[in-house]
């Protein structure tokens, strides 16, 4: 009997960071002038090759290019059809990197004129969450007279590269109408999706080039299919492919979703001219039937049964029961099998956490261990269970014993959230009350300053974490490095005269990290990092099991701080719906219980924090938003049980205690309700990237409570003007009242160094002060 073909494996994309973050440390060497981009692009070039090299070796059939970024794909996107904004000074042709990287990060000229040289900054592009996970993308900037033309050949490049090099391709592409969905438009009114036609061309040249270059097929990432779409946008779809089929004849698309089902765009992307199309069966199992009956007798469906965002084993014995009647209904040559979106958003080998738990180590697949996932599965499709009897026999036997594990599941737990009442998640008194017991107690001036919460992270703290880490510094030791620091942080903000002080977190190696080391529930790993932006990746912990607090997480440190000076501290923690949303997350328990776990633990944490003597405590949710689900119909659901959560870790302190929340990189305006209904005392947004922009969602809404719109962009190393700062905050008054407004940066400190840092604060302090003066003599 001859031997059966295995269906073929495609990944869709891969970690592009390197497995000891060579991409970051790269990076950063160019940016700080250590080396030089051809440097750069010698250490990316074998990034490139390890990864191709890595995948082949695993058994991968259908290996991406183009999936690799140095900083992040949408940017990418950007400069391959030249939209690129003025204000970076673009003269056409290829991109250069100075160019790229403004895009990505801001800059700071210099400029000369009547013998003096004053900085010239110029901002990045915004940045916000790509769909509902915590990569960043960068927002393209689009205007009605905006032209295309191709700046950037990266994908034929890498696919040229990676031939060169022995390894045949498929290359990806951002499809061109989520390109645009994705974009802002400048302008009233403006959408950029209007400028479809102008835009194609570009594409189809890419297309060709690749084609002309011996691509066959091209991966064209469209995951606004997943999304609620209108008539105009599902036209817009149609549109494309139909001219980029006609454009580019002899080269195969396989069109990617993700991140969700097709649901009422399933029709759309059935009738769509491509030879293959890939759906998320890990979001949305229930659309496998409905796709194959659906699609083109002879189009290849690409099946994700591997979940690319999460990093639990998978269930192979249930997947393949789950698949196999479909493939042999329509024949093993139309299929493939994929992760269910790009594996970028989990760590690379579990190989390298040696020092995890044995039976948690057993329970997870990294990216690697997920390859091997697919090619487990393609050689059962293929050649039947028999051939791989072993690894289903293990598979299954780990998820048994992960199911009844003690480590997993605690009594004390289920019963303390069965327990919680919704009175538990209400302050004692309306928004009014508290605002004037608050007043009364802390004496604040108008436009209060303050800071989101951490201090630059500097290279001596680093050192001393990890000595401390490694045991060659002695716990002794360590707080006493901590106090100084924190003493020092202190003395700082009072000279320059912040009104609310933090004690800048030298303690904390991460926000959601440093409080799930004290969680018990959490796991973290050693080398488990993903990208969130550019060069910024994090480790996210591993909720596996129920959560609880064992003891206070953050009291010491922020007592420590309050007793140095006689200006309020404020307490810094992370929100439950954080915690949850940037940690890989138990499968085997609704997100809404895990959430109120975690709120509950957070809970003890603000009434111990206020019994301690700290008077205000800030309770970051900048992942409220990106925890939305993509289709409008389930946000209610979601946004109840994320609310009540914040509230009930929240809700547990007295009138004149006052609670504060952060988010970032937001767009607020669907969401504002909740928002309100969370009923912080003080909220902190990003808005100088958007030139106050984000504020018009509270405007709209009247938004009743405090706000801190951001008027410093820590992601970007160039310090902003007190002329700059000023005229952010003058344009906050126009649209709050002067009593709401709170003066601050828009997210935390840690990244940035203190030489950005220093000037920055002085600056933002000497603009609150210049605000109350203007506003003093204003009411003469």
């Amino acid at each position: 009997m001859s031997k059966k073909t295995s269906i073929p494996v495609s990944t869709l994309g891969t970690p592009r960071i390197g497995p000891r973050r060579e991409l970051k440390f790269a990076l950063e060497d160019y940016w700080s002038g250590k080396s030089d981009f051809v440097s750069l692009q010698e250490k990316a070039s074998a990034l490139r090759c390890a990864n191709w090299a890595r995948q082949r070796s695993l058994g991968v059939d259908n290996v991406p290019s183009n999936d690799f970024s140095l900083y992040d794909h949408v940017l990418d996107t950007c400069v391959m059809v030249g939209a690129i904004p003025e204000i970076y000074d673009w003269q056409g042709g290829l991109i250069e990197p100075a160019t790229y990287f403004a895009m990505a990060r801001g800059d700071t000229q210099e400029e000369s004129c009547c013998g003096k040289t004053t900085q010239k900054g110029i901002p990045a592009l915004e940045m916000t969450k790509w769909f509902d996970t915590n990569y960043h993308y960068m927002v393209p900037e689009l205007s009605s007279e905006q032209h295309f033309t191709l700046a950037s050949t990266k994908a034929v490049d890498e696919f040229r590269e990676a031939k060169a090099l022995g390894f045949k391709t498929r290359p990806v592409l951002l499809g061109p109408v989520t390109f645009l969905k994705l974009s802002k438009g400048t302008g009233a009114g403006f959408d950029p999706l209007s400028l479809l036609d102008r835009l194609l061309p570009v594409y189809g040249e890419v297309l060709r080039q690749l084609r002309d270059s011996g691509a066959e097929w091209v991966q064209v990432d469209e995951p606004c299919l997943v999304l609620d779409l209108s008539d105009a946008d599902r036209a817009a779809l149609k549109k494309t492919y139909q001219v980029l089929g006609k454009a580019v004849p002899n080269l195969r698309l396989m069109l990617t979703t993700y991140f969700g089902g097709l649901g009422d765009n399933l029709q759309t992307a059935l009738s769509l001219p491509v030879d293959g199309l890939h759906v998320d069966l890990v979001r949305a199992p229930e659309q496998l039937d409905a796709v194959i009956a659906g699609a083109n007798p002879e189009q290849v469906i690409s099946l994700g049964v591997i979940d690319g965002r999460n990093i639990w084993r998978a269930d192979l014995q249930a997947i393949y029961d789950r698949i196999a009647p479909a493939i042999a209904s329509r024949g093993a040559a139309l299929f493939e099998i994929a992760p269910s979106c790009s594996l970028l958003h989990v760590p690379i080998d579990l190989e390298q956490e040696s020092d995890l738990d044995a039976d948690l180590r057993s329970w997870l697949a990294f990216a690697v261990q997920k390859i091997d996932e697919l090619k487990i599965l393609s050689r059962a499709l293929g050649d039947g269970i028999g051939s791989v009897a072993s690894e289903f026999r293990d598979a299954s036997a780990a998820i048994a014993a992960r199911r009844k594990s003690t480590k997993v599941h605690n009594r004390l737990v289920t019963e303390r959230a069965l327990a919680v009442t919704h009175d538990m998640a209400k302050r004692q008194s309306p928004f009014d009350i508290r605002r004037a017991a608050q007043q009364e107690k802390l004496g604040l001036p108008e436009f209060p300053t303050t800071t989101i919460g951490s201090f630059p992270q500097t290279t001596d703290v680093r050192k001393s974490r990890a000595a401390f880490a490694k045991g060659t510094l002695d716990g002794a030791g360590y707080d006493a490095f901590i106090q100084t620091e924190t003493e020092a942080a202190i003395r700082w903000q009072e000279e320059i005269g912040i009104d609310v002080l933090v004690h800048g977190e030298f303690e904390r190696n991460d926000m959601v990290q440093y409080f799930g080391e004290k969680l018990a529930g959490y796991a973290f790993t050693k080398h488990g990092w993903v990208q969130s932006y550019g060069s910024r990746y994090v480790r996210p912990p591993v909720i596996f099991g129920d959560v609880s607090r064992p003891e206070p997480m953050t009291v010491k440190w922020s007592q420590y701080a309050q007793s140095l000076t006689d200006r309020p501290v404020k307490g810094m923690l992370t929100g439950p719906v954080t915690m949850m949303q940037w940690s890989f997350v138990r499968d085997d328990l609704p997100r809404r219980d895990v959430c109120a776990q975690i709120a509950l633990a957070l809970r003890d944490e603000v009434t111990d924090l206020e019994v301690a003597g700290i008077g205000l405590i800030q309770i970051d949710e900048p992942a409220i938003r990106e925890g939305l689900p993509l289709r409008r119909g389930d946000w209610k659901a979601y946004l109840d049980w994320a609310v009540e959560c914040f509230r009930l870790s929240a809700s547990g302190v007295r009138d004149e205690t006052q609670i504060h929340t952060h988010m970032c990189y937001s767009e607020f305006n669907d969401i504002i309700e909740a928002i309100g209904a969370m009923d912080a005392d003080v909220i902190s947004i990003e808005t100088s990237r958007s030139k106050m922009e984000l504020l018009d969602a509270f405007v709209n809404y009247a938004y009743p409570n405090d706000i801190g719109p951001g008027v410093y962009d820590i992601h970007s190393p160039r310090v902003p003007t007190i002329d700059e700062m000023v005229d952010l905050l003058a344009a906050a008054t126009r649209q709050l009242a002067v009593s709401q407004i709170w003066v601050n940066p828009d997210c935390g400190l840690k990244t940035r160094n203190w030489e950005e840092v220093r000037p920055a604060l002085i600056n933002m302090v000497e603009a609150a002060r210049m605000l109350r003066k203007s506003m003093a003599e204003a009411a003469q």
